[in-house]
């Protein structure tokens, strides 16, 4: 599970039915440096993530990729690489 930072939102022409109900956000994952408020612009790669939970933009989430980003829709199947697990309201190091 990783930390990351909700930057943007993805608008689909045409939703796949597994997808109703959710959404989807572009999120950037946070590293250490940056969670102790230091810039770290290296930047890592963005992660398109299914959000039920309703995270808005600057919101800091935990995430969950690849096959653990599919267990909470089994036995559903759900093309899902990366799951926002929780909205983090406080981050203590």
């Amino acid at each position: 599970m990783r930390i990351a930072e909700i930057i943007g939102t993805v608008t689909l022409s045409q939703c796949l039915p597994e997808f109703e109900g959710a959404s989807l956000r572009l999120a950037r994952p946070l590293c250490l440096a940056e969670l102790e408020g230091e810039d770290a612009s290296g930047g890592s790669e963005s992660l398109v993530v299914y959000d039920q939970l309703g995270a808005n933009l600057s919101t800091r989430i935990a995430l969950s990729e690849g096959g653990e980003a599919a267990q909470p829709f089994r036995p559903e199947v759900k093309p899902v690489d990366a799951y926002n697990a929780a909205i983090l309201d406080n981050i203590t190091l």
